[in-house]
């Protein structure tokens, strides 16, 4: 069954330049005008959503930001014509996985969503392993994707999940920035170091009075502290 990509752009041009190509490599495409109706399309059968920022009504944030809050972990990549840093960054904090900014090449746009499906597919490497790893009441559900602090579910994205799941697997070791990139968002271009900084703040945040198990040592980067 071919992957499956929701494009959310209020530009019909845009739509309909994406939907040709991407259809054109073999993807199922469906196109929302904005993000209330893209709402109202979302399936399990998603693999991508691309999903533009600056709409009438609801933005692509606000998008983005509801479903993480909902638990709805589907891969998004930004599209959009701020491209500073901050907006970059304020996109991964709502829970984007990938920036893109306009005007782009339809050929990259096709190369970070067919990367963006294999980082999320690939099979687990090294150390991994599908066993629970258990911290006294804090647990890492491997088979589940997901974090148990005190018995309750925690939520997490899917970048937040492989960081931490990265390090908790690696107890004691350093991870630069750089070596995070390298293993999270392999295949990804323009990941920056400040990148990792947001995801691993919001991560800290998430895990609330066990933040600390997430220990930065400035200049090298990151451990986990069981």
């Amino acid at each position: 069954m071919s992957p499956k990509i929701l494009i959310v752009d209020d530009d019909r041009n845009i739509c309909e330049i994406l939907e040709f190509n991407l259809k054109n490599e073999g993807f199922e495409v469906e196109i929302a005008y904005s993000a209330e109706d893209a709402l109202k399309q979302l399936s399990d059968g998603l693999a991508v959503i691309l999903l533009d920022v600056m709409m009438g009504g609801m933005s692509g944030y606000k998008m983005a930001e509801k479903l993480r809050t909902d638990n709805n972990q589907i891969p998004i990549i930004f599209l959009t014509a701020k491209d500073t840093e901050n907006d970059m960054l304020t996109g991964f904090s709502v829970g984007g996985d990938d920036y893109i900014s306009k005007p782009f090449s339809v050929k990259e746009v096709i190369a970070r969503v067919k990367a963006l499906i294999k980082r999320f597919n690939q099979i687990p490497k090294n150390n991994r392993t599908n066993s629970p790893l258990v911290f006294g009441n804090f647990v890492i559900d491997v088979e589940r994707k997901e974090l148990i602090i005190n018995n309750s579910k925690i939520i997490l994205t899917k970048t937040e999940f492989e960081i931490l799941r990265l390090l908790a697997e690696n107890p004691e070791r350093m991870f630069s920035r750089d070596h995070i990139i390298d293993c999270v968002w392999k295949e990804t271009p323009h990941i920056t170091e400040r990148t990792v900084d947001v995801h691993i703040a919001r991560l800290r945040k998430k895990m609330g009075e066990h933040a600390a198990m997430i220990v930065n040592r400035s200049g090298y980067g990151y451990r986990f502290n069981a």
